[in-house]
């Protein structure tokens, strides 16, 4: 094989895998509202019910159970959301009149990386997290791996990601 056709195939080689991800759209430059998850752990303090106040996880249903109340939607809920939600089924079942129900955010539900990284799997996310710290947090790449970008699943759509990218809560890092 002449180094010329040597060349020319190492550079095609290079190029399919980009080629494969160019098509995938880039995260949006300004991040969404939190949006509550499964595995999100919350307090929630309801003055007046001292019974409800307490530490609650997210459930794999996306549900949270209360007393009194039972199970209540969170996943895909802001704060603000779910403290309504609190509120307006506190209402419903005649337990409170004016329910003041405050929703505070204690822990993050995991991220999670595949591919080429040191050690793929769950990883708790802390606030401010970007691809590169991820992969960090995660052993670091492996000489195979792709640094110049990282493919992220978020709300189950695929989005092309460079290494500053910021990830979120749930997020899926693919590192190819």
């Amino acid at each position: 094989m002449t180094s010329c056709l040597r060349a020319i195939l190492v550079t095609l080689t290079a190029l399919v895998p980009l080629a494969a991800c160019s098509h995938l759209p880039t995260l949006p430059d300004k991040p969404a509202p939190y949006r509550l998850g499964a595995g999100d752990e919350l307090e929630i303090k309801a003055i007046g019910a001292d019974e409800l106040t307490g530490q609650y996880l997210v459930q794999d249903d996306g549900t949270i159970k209360m007393l009194l109340i039972g199970e209540v939607p969170a996943t895909g809920l802001t704060l603000n959301q779910l403290e309504n939600e609190i509120d307006k089924k506190l209402m419903a079942g005649h337990y409170l009149k004016q329910p003041r129900i405050t929703v505070v955010l204690l822990d993050y539900r995991p991220y999670f990386i595949l591919g080429e990284v040191g050690g793929q799997g769950a990883y708790p996310y802390v606030s401010g997290m970007k691809v590169l710290t991820a992969a960090a947090a995660a052993g670091g790449y492996t000489r195979r791996a792709n640094q110049n970008y990282a493919i992220i699943t978020r709300n189950g759509e695929d989005y092309r990601a460079d290494p500053l990218t910021p990830i979120e809560p749930g997020d899926i890092i693919r590192v190819p």
